[in-house]
């Protein structure tokens, strides 16, 4: 079997080892290893303030301490609803410190969708900015909320509710910690919402083990065999945190290397190019549509993007002349990966010490296998090299499973594989490229958006007798949705307000942006939707 050779070892630099090797028990030991290490070191840059690996530390066991004391327990989920910020992590390891299990929540969120992830998660606890608290509010009755910690950034800061609290107000200076003993393999440490085939998100489990695997195994593809590494570099850490890419492969390893991270909450290409200019980082890593705002800006070619060790690129297919492009204007290499949610996420990428194979998503991770396969009447069969077929993953970074979803659970993880639903091939060097991925899911600036979500918000509509929804490419976004409806009879509706009914109820990324009225949707001979008649008939007006 082709995988079991494992050619892309052969591509390896000779200071990466096979497996990947893992150092501490917890997500919270890891901290504490990072703390003992770079000490008063600074940690974050934030609207021109800094922590110290020291005060992250301080303020981390402030917060568990009294969470501690407000009842919060092992197992306990905590939602954190926060652009990135340093609070974000005193958050995150605060839940680890304690045990607990950190609900990530998009910030872009409407309260449809904020309430289904409280409600699926069980989440008591939640840490929220100040202008997301109302949104919150308006859902806590249908959720098991019971308390709120609200972060300011400054401005005027307005009464809360009974039981809530202002983040630093919450804070107690007499550590009262309990000891917790963590499992690091059983015990999940993140619940990561992602779409489901069923319309609703799911959470994916991703453990203690799960994680410290990951960042570990891409800071030794990224930084392992760098020679000339600051011994107090910067990097840029404007991929959301609410992400996994963003705090997993980003902020978790700006951690480990000791990286002072400039966070910023959103991403603004001016802004990113006079950071690059004037603080010159060391790294940073970003989603495809990031690249193409940079690309469009005048004077990217003087900003010292060279002088970076390397920058990364995933969430998302990186189209080819995009990327050379950047390279041509920057003078750095642009190094394209491939992960999952379900993976923690990072499975392969480029690292700096391959050759470079445009196209190619790269390398299998330390520790981690993959394969590309048929399904057949007698199991799965290995594609010879060259061929597509589907992508299933083996690794530690592999998650536990969906949160009380046994049945997708057994469908996606079976006899020990991860199965990916996407399609790639590989090449005789171990390179493995993406040649499709799974047809309905959408990726809109580095999103997974999935139709049938979408689709089930339309169907409130009552005039809407039938909704099907695709992804059409997009200049920016790289795709952005476009519905498909099917008016009842004797019903009215436009198309503009199917349009404002979607920005009402979905976050601003699965809004649809295009809407089709037609009288008949197509459907196969049982009467089942056809989604992919829909996407071939676009995919020929395009080429029209």
């Amino acid at each position: 079997m082709v995988y079991q050779q494992k050619p892309w070892l052969k591509v390896y630099d000779s200071r990466i080892d096979e497996h990947v090797q893992i150092q501490h028990n917890s997500l919270y030991d890891f901290l504490q290893g990072a703390v003992d290490r770079y000490e008063d070191k600074p940690a974050f840059t934030f609207f021109g303030n800094v922590w110290s690996f020291n005060t992250t530390k301080v303020i981390t066991d402030q917060l568990a301490s009294s969470l501690h004391r407000a009842g919060f327990t092992k197992g306990d989920r905590l939602a954190i609803m926060l652009p990135n910020s340093p609070h974000y992590i005193f958050t995150l390891f605060a839940a680890f410190r304690l045990g607990g299990i950190a609900v990530q929540v998009n910030p872009m969120y409407v309260e449809r969708e904020i309430e289904h992830v409280l409600q699926d998660s069980g989440s008591e606890y939640m840490v929220v900015l100040d202008a997301f608290y109302q949104k919150v509010k308006k859902v806590q009755s249908a959720t098991s909320l019971k308390k709120i910690l609200v972060v300011s950034f400054g401005g005027e800061r307005f009464d809360l509710a009974d039981g809530d609290h202002y983040f630093d107000e919450f804070l107690n200076g007499e550590l009262n910690l309990p000891d917790v003993e963590i499992d690091s393999l059983e015990d999940v440490a993140v619940l990561q919402y992602t779409g489901g085939t069923t319309g609703l998100s799911k959470g994916v489990m991703l453990t203690h083990n799960n994680l410290l695997a990951n960042f570990n195994q891409v800071c030794d593809f990224a930084y392992k065999t760098c020679e000339d590494k600051p011994e107090d570099f910067k990097m840029i850490t404007v991929l959301p945190m609410f992400h996994v890419y963003g705090l997993s492969s980003v902020a978790l390893c700006g951690i480990r290397e000791g990286a002072n991270q400039i966070i910023l909450p959103r991403f603004d290409p001016k802004e990113v190019m006079e950071i690059v200019k004037r603080e010159k980082p060391f790294q940073m890593s970003g989603v495809p549509t990031m690249f193409f705002a940079l690309n469009s800006q005048e004077g990217l070619e003087d900003c010292g993007f060279d002088q970076l060790y390397y920058i990364g690129s995933g969430g998302g297919p990186l189209p080819v002349e995009q990327a050379k492009l950047f390279e041509k204007r920057t003078g750095i290499r642009l190094l394209d990966g491939y992960g999952l949610s379900e993976a923690a996420p990072t499975v392969i990428f480029n690292p700096p010490f391959v050759p470079r194979k445009f196209g190619s998503i790269g390398i299998p991770v330390q520790s981690t296998i993959a394969r590309i396969v048929h399904e057949t009447e007698d199991g799965l069969v290995d594609v010879p090299v060259g061929e597509a077929g589907e992508l299933i993953i083996q690794g530690p970074q592999v998650m536990k499973g969906y949160w009380n979803r046994p049945e997708e659970t057994a469908a996606t993880l079976r006899d020990g594989w991860l199965f990916t639903g996407d399609i790639a091939k590989m090449d005789e060097d171990g390179y493995f490229y993406i040649v499709d991925r799974k047809k309905d899911m959408i990726i809109a600036s580095g999103y997974n958006v999935y139709p049938c979500e979408i689709e089930e918000v339309l169907y409130q509509l009552e005039a809407i007798e039938e909704a099907l929804v695709i992804g059409v490419p997009d200049p920016y976004r790289g795709e952005t949705v476009k519905a498909f409806v099917k008016v009842k009879a004797g019903y009215s509706i436009s198309e503009e307000e199917i349009k404002q009914f979607g920005k009402e109820n979905l976050a601003p990324y699965k809004a649809p942006k295009e809407v089709e009225i037609l009288p008949e949707l197509p459907k196969s001979s049982v009467g089942k939707l056809l989604r992919r008649v829909l996407r071939d008939q676009e995919e020929i007006k395009i080429k029209a």
